[in-house]
C-alpha cells in the first residue's frame, strides 16, 4: 500500500500531538468494532449478529473524546452539541468512546424503548495509583446520575437508562493477557424470599478486556480481532488481510489511516512523560510504550520512532538509537538512512 504525502504529514503531526492517542479512539469507534466488544463484553447483545448490532442497535455516531465525565459538564454536550472540536475539552476528563444502543427486545415504535449508554475505555497503562476497578465504577456512577436532566426529570427514575463500561487494556502483567471479565450488580436473599425486578437494579456492568500475545492461550475471538487491530507490529497489508480472513471485516480508506497512526501509538506514553516533565514517565514511556512496539519492529517502524524521539525530545540520532536498544552494529543503516531525510 501506498502511503501518500498528505497521510505522512497527518502522521507525523499526529506523532507530535499530545493526543494522539485520539486515533486510536476513533479506530475502535468504528461500530463494526464497537459491535465486535458488543457482542463478546455485554450479555444483552451476546445472542445477536455483529450485523444485527450495527444496523439495528447502535445508534448514531459515537462521541469521541467529546463528553466530560465530571459533574455539571456531560449533559450541556450530550444533549446535542456533538460537532464540537475535541481540542475544547483539552485537559478535562472526557470519556474515550460513549455512545447509546437499543437493547435487544425492545419496541422501538413506543416513545420509551429501552436503551443502554455505553463507554469504551483504550487503556496502555495498567499500574496507576489507583485500582482501574474503582475508576471503571466511577465512570459508570456518572453516567447514571448525568442522565438526570437529560434523559429524565425530577423523581421519574424509572427512565434511568442500563450503563456499561467497557476496559480495554493493552499493556497488562502476563498473568492477564487474554482474559475478560465482566463485573455487575446481583441480588442476594439474606432472610426470606423477596425478588425484585432484575431491570430494576441491573443498571451497571463494568468489563475488562486484557490483550495478550499470539502465541499465549485464550487468543481467539474478539481477544485475537482487537490483537491484530491495534497491534503496532503489523503493518496495514497484514491487518487487512488477517481482519478480512478471519473475522469478514472490510477495512475502509478511513480504518487504514487510523491503523497507519496506530503503528506509533507505542511513543503516546513517552509523550506524556515528556509533557509532565517527569524524566520516570519518559522510561516507562520508552520501556512500555517502546519496546513492545518495535521489538520485533521492522525497518521503517524502527526508523520513525528515531525520528520522532528526535523530534519530541530534541535527542540526537546516537541518543535516541540508545534509548531504542539499537544494536551497535545495525546503527549505521539508520544514521545513513537520516542523513538522506534531513
Amino acid at each position: 500500500m501506498t502511503i501518500d504525502k498528505q497521510l505522512y504529514e497527518d502522521i507525523d503531526s499526529v506523532q507530535q500531538n499530545p493526543q494522539k492517542d485520539a486515533a486510536c479512539k476513533r479506530l475502535l469507534a468504528h461500530k463494526v468494532f464497537l459491535a465486535w466488544i458488543m457482542k463478546t463484553c455485554l450479555k444483552e447483545y451476546q445472542n445477536c449478529s455483529v450485523d444485527e448490532i450495527i444496523e439495528q442497535y447502535i445508534e448514531g455516531e459515537p462521541w469521541v473524546n467529546q463528553i466530560p465525565i465530571d459533574k455539571d459538564k456531560t449533559n450541556p454536550i450530550i444533549k446535542g452539541e456533538q460537532n464540537e472540536d475535541t481540542s475544547i475539552n483539552e485537559g478535562k476528563a472526557v470519556y474515550d468512546i460513549l455512545f447509546y444502543a437499543v437493547k435487544p427486545g425492545s419496541v422501538k415504535s413506543v416513545k420509551e424503548y429501552i436503551r443502554l449508554l455505553i463507554n469504551i475505555e483504550p487503556q496502555t497503562e495498567w499500574y496507576n495509583d489507583y485500582p482501574i476497578m474503582k475508576r471503571a465504577i466511577y465512570y459508570t456512577s456518572r453516567m447514571i446520575s448525568s442522565q438526570k436532566g437529560r434523559d429524565f426529570f425530577n423523581s421519574d427514575y424509572g427512565k434511568i437508562s442500563k450503563v456499561a463500561s467497557i476496559w480495554l487494556c493493552m499493556d497488562t502483567p502476563k498473568y492477564l493477557h487474554n482474559t475478560i471479565n465482566y463485573y455487575e450488580m446481583q441480588e442476594r436473599q439474606l432472610v426470606g424470599n423477596m425478588q425484585m425486578p432484575k431491570e430494576t437494579y441491573d443498571l451497571q456492568t463494568v468489563a475488562l478486556i486484557c490483550l495478550g500475545k499470539p502465541e499465549e492461550d485464550n487468543y481467539n475471538g474478539t481477544l485475537e480481532m482487537l490483537e491484530i487491530l491495534l497491534s503496532t507490529e503489523r503493518n496495514i497489508e497484514e491487518k487487512e488481510k488477517l481482519l478480512k480472513s478471519k473475522f469478514n471485516i472490510v477495512m475502509t480508506p478511513k480504518m487504514k489511516e487510523e491503523a497507519q497512526i496506530m503503528g506509533s501509538y507505542g511513543l503516546g506514553m513517552l509523550e506524556k512523560g515528556k509533557r509532565e516533565g517527569i524524566s520516570i514517565g519518559i522510561e516507562k514511556g520508552i520501556e512500555q510504550g517502546i519496546e513492545q512496539g518495535i521489538e520485533k519492529g521492522r525497518f521503517e517502524e524502527r526508523l520513525s520512532n528515531i525520528q520522532s524521539l528526535i523530534t519530541t525530545l530534541r535527542l540526537s540520532a546516537e541518543q535516541a538509537m540508545d534509548a531504542l536498544n539499537i544494536p551497535q552494529e545495525e546503527r549505521s543503516q539508520y544514521l545513513t538512512k537520516l542523513k538522506h531525510l534531513n
